[in-house]
Parts: structure tokens; C-alpha cells; sequence
């Protein structure tokens, strides 16, 4: 396998993923302005959607949408418990929660990284706070976003975290999310997958 990446970005939870399964694989960086991957290739020819993350199987055939992927790949190595059983309602919980931080987080910080308007920022961390109040609010009494296991989830959640250091949004009003997140970054996995993609040293 062969994940396409952009280091810090949305791919870093899938990253995190194929370190916790113990899974063989290679990766190689995307610079999205250019859409030219670390060896020269067109990244557009490899991906027409254009975007990361992108995980190309050994059969050739490429797997896009990192929610899509990591369910790929918890279910490669059940005994790894990163996602719970399909049919299951903890099964239908991290996809509950993989659906919300893709549409409701994720999609909400885009207009941060991007040259826009100050009223779409403000907006856009209004929508952030609330989404995250959420969030926080689910945390209570929990050790990950289902229960006590790391899924999943917890990864995708670690990621777009994460954006808030780089745009400098305090998460102080957080207390059960920023607990969450440094659990989460103290799994030996974590800490392989940010040290490849030169996160931390």
C-alpha cells in the first residue's frame, strides 16, 4: 500500500491509522498548490479529485476519503480493535462521529486556510466553537469518542485538533477534548506517523 499525503493535513489521520494497524506501507508527499508529488509525478494523474488523502492498494485501485480509508483499514486487522465490528451500534457510533467531524469540523476550518473575508473567518470559528462545545460536551466521562477504546475516530479528531495550534484558536474551553487529544498524542503510533511527516522531532 501506498498512502499520498500532505504533512499536518486532513491525511494525517489516516497516517496515524496504518502506523496502529502494523500494516506494511509506503508514503509519499503531495504539495497540493502544485499537485506535483516528492518524486516529480502528477499528483492530478494519480487522483483526479486532486486532493489527499489517497491510499493506493497493492492491486493498483486508489481509496479516497479518509473516513472511507481508515474503516478500510480498521477492518484489515480486527484484532487491533480501531473500529468496532460492522452491524454493530458502536460500529454506527464511529461512523456517526467520523461523518461529523468530516462535515460539521473539518469543512469548517477550510476558510481558515484559504484568503477569504473576515465575516466568513468569524464565521467560520463561530461555527468551530459551537461544533466543539459539542464535542467537548460528549467527552464528558469518556476516554475516546466511543467509550474506552481509540478508534478511529479519536484519530480524525486528533487531526483537525490539531489545526487549531497552527492557527493559533486557544482551546481552553475545551478541558475534555484537550485530555482527549493528549492521549491520543502519547500513543506510540501517534508519535511515529507526526515524526514522519516532520510534525514534532
Amino acid at each position: 500500500m501506498k498512502l499520498y499525503y500532505t504533512p499536518g493535513a486532513c491525511s494525517l489521520a489516516v497516517h496515524i491509522t496504518l502506523c496502529e494497524t502494523g500494516l506494511s506501507f509506503e508514503k509519499e508527499s503531495v504539495d497540493l498548490a502544485t499537485k506535483k508529488t516528492a518524486s516529480g509525478a502528477d499528483f492530478s494523474a494519480i487522483n483526479a479529485k486532486g486532493y489527499i488523502p489517497a491510499l493506493q492498494l497493492d492491486s493498483g485501485e486508489l481509496l479516497t476519503e479518509g473516513p472511507a480509508i481508515n474503516q478500510y483499514l480498521a477492518d484489515l486487522v480486527p484484532e487491533k480493535k480501531l473500529a468496532p465490528a460492522n452491524g454493530t451500534l458502536d460500529r454506527v457510533r464511529v461512523q456517526s462521529w467520523l461523518t461529523f467531524i468530516g462535515t460539521e469540523l473539518h469543512k469548517s476550518f477550510t476558510p481558515l486556510f484559504h484568503p477569504s473575508a473576515d465575516d466568513v473567518k468569524a464565521q467560520a470559528k463561530a461555527n468551530i466553537a459551537k461544533r466543539l462545545t459539542y464535542v467537548n460536551q460528549e467527552l464528558s466521562g469518556k476516554s475516546y469518542l466511543v467509550g474506552d477504546q481509540f478508534s478511529i475516530a479519536d484519530a480524525y479528531l486528533f487531526t483537525v485538533i490539531g489545526w487549531m495550534g497552527f492557527l493559533a484558536m486557544p482551546t481552553d474551553a475545551y478541558p475534555h477534548i484537550q485530555a482527549l487529544v493528549a492521549k491520543v498524542a502519547a500513543r506510540p503510533a501517534v508519535q511515529a506517523a507526526m515524526k514522519a511527516e516532520g510534525l514534532i522531532k
